[in-house]
Order: structure tokens, then C-alpha cells, then sequence
């Protein structure tokens, strides 16, 4: 179909004077979830014999429209041809995606010439943004993240110092960064740029990332189990103590039992003494 429209355009352009075949590479980006109108020529509708639009995404169509009334439309996907209140030709993508990202292909004839657009279409994601202090080894580390964005995000820190980046892209082509900083300040941030934000984000560490603040995981358990231990100790010590009591101590407790038998022995005694001297004066 492309090649007897083409065929046919330049017997047109051929009876003309003078024509032209003009070839336009461009590359274009959009926000994700934007409306997208793509045009790739100047000319009206009504002046144009064809016009096609070859899409190479993560799936191959068109979509076309010609004077004679064979149209195509192979794509399924929301795009469609669509004119402007000026009757200019545009391809309208709703809802711009990830999908959407790769070569758009047009071509178009009208009197007097032919126009090829290649459009290099890209997006623009906004990542997700995090930050904060970590321990790695025996050092603590602070760490500002920005996680599936497009393109790739640009990290930089309140403060100068050894500091590691490490980039990596997921299957779907989003990319994440993150950047790592030796430890060195008490306050500190980092700030975040990215093409979607018209100015970048500063995001400011307080707390450690799943522990707290300043104690790594190790020595919260040392110090948890020292406690436990001191705990133990103190009370084997003093049960001990208790167990082991010197005999001074336990005579001093038992000291007022036998002072009172004592007692009552001596409240006995008189008539103990009056029963014997009775007994001894009958016995003479």
C-alpha cells in the first residue's frame, strides 16, 4: 500500500515544476501521563494526498490516512489521527506512558513535495525520593536514594565528603540512583534534581533507617544483653549473701528467744525453792 502511494505521489510531483523532499529528525520528551500531539508537517489536511505514521515502540503499527479513503489503523492502542481548528494533521497519544517511548515515523506528500519526520520520542518520570543514616561495618553512612525515575536523577549533599554512587535501570527502563556519604556532619541533607521538578528536592536525615538513631544493630544487642546479665548477677549476689550469713548474725537473731526462757525460769524458781524447803522440813 505505502509503496503504490508513494509511486503515485511522484508521478504528481513529477508533472510539477519544481518539488521538494524534505527529512526532519527530531527528538521530543514528555512528562509521564501527559497528552502528546505529535505533528510532522505543516501543510492543511486538505493539501496533503497521504499521510502515514510508522510507530516502533515495544510494539510495531501505523496508522494512516489518505485522500482516497484507505485508512489504517493497526496500533489499538488510543492514538489516532486527529486535525487542529486550523485543519493541521497530528498524532494524538493520550495519557503518554512508558509504552509509548520510541521512534515515530512520518510521512506525508502534497503538491509540490514530500516530508519525512523521524521523532526519537522519550519520557519524563519523577523518581521517588528517600533518605537516610545507616550502618555499614563500624561506620555510619548517610544515604539519599531516587528510585525508578526517567532519566536518571542528580544527587548532590550539603556537605563535601567521600561519597559512593551506584546506578542501576530495571526491566521496564526506569533507572534508580543512589549515593552514598561517609559520615562526618550531624545536620545534613542532600538535595535532588530531576527534569520533571522545576526545582529540586531537599530532603533532610534525622532518624537511622530501621534502628535507632547512632546505635547499630550489634551494639543494641551487646548492650541489651550486659543489662540482662548485670540484672542476674546483682541477684545471685545478694541471694548468696543470704545464704551465707555468718553465725554472729544468726545468734544476734536468736538471742531474745533464749532471753526470754530465761526469764521464765527465774519467775519459777522461787517457788521451786519454797517447795523444797517445805519438803525438807517434814522430812525431819
Amino acid at each position: 500500500m505505502k509503496e503504490m502511494m508513494w509511486v503515485f505521489a511522484l508521478i504528481i510531483l513529477s508533472a510539477c515544476e519544481t518539488w521538494s523532499l524534505e527529512t526532519v529528525v527530531r527528538n521530543s520528551t514528555f512528562n509521564v501521563g501527559s497528552e502528546v500531539n505529535l505533528t510532522c508537517s505543516k501543510k492543511l489536511w486538505n493539501e496533503t494526498f497521504y499521510v502515514i505514521w510508522k510507530i516502533d515502540t515495544n510494539k510495531k503499527c501505523r496508522i494512516s490516512h489518505s485522500n482516497s479513503g484507505r485508512n489504517e489503523d493497526s496500533c489499538n492502542g488510543g492514538m489516532s489521527l486527529q486535525n487542529t481548528s486550523s485543519s493541521q494533521s497530528y498524532l494524538h497519544i493520550p495519557n503518554f506512558s512508558n509504552d509509548d517511548v520510541g521512534v515515530y515515523n512520518c510521512e506525508t506528500a502534497y503538491p509540490g513535495g514530500a516530508d519525512e519526520h523521524i521523532i526519537n520520542v522519550a519520557i519524563t518520570v519523577p523518581p521517588n525520593i528517600s533518605a537516610w543514616f545507616e550502618w555499614k561495618g563500624n561506620k555510619m553512612v548517610a544515604v539519599c536514594k531516587a528510585e525508578n525515575g526517567q532519566p536518571a536523577a542528580n544527587i548532590s549533599w550539603s556537605h563535601t565528603g567521600n561519597s559512593l554512587l551506584e546506578t542501576s535501570s530495571g526491566s521496564d527502563g526506569l533507572i534508580t540512583v543512589e549515593s552514598t556519604l561517609e559520615l562526618h556532619e550531624k545536620n545534613l541533607s542532600c538535595i535532588i534534581t530531576h527534569p520533571y521538578w522545576k526545582s529540586g528536592k531537599t530532603l533532610i536525615l534525622e532518624t537511622t533507617k530501621g534502628q535507632p538513631a547512632g546505635l547499630p544493630f550489634n551494639l543494641l544487642y551487646i548492650l541489651i544483653a550486659v543489662i540482662i546479665i548485670a540484672v542476674l548477677a546483682g541477684f545471685l549476689f545478694f541471694a548468696q549473701k543470704k545464704l551465707t550469713m555468718p553465725k554472729s548474725c544468726r545468734q544476734a537473731n536468736t538471742s531474745p528467744s533464749k532471753l526470754s526462757q530465761a526469764e521464765d525460769v527465774e519467775e519459777v524458781e522461787p517457788y521451786a525453792s519454797y517447795v523444797q524447803r517445805v519438803n525438807s522440813i517434814y522430812n525431819s
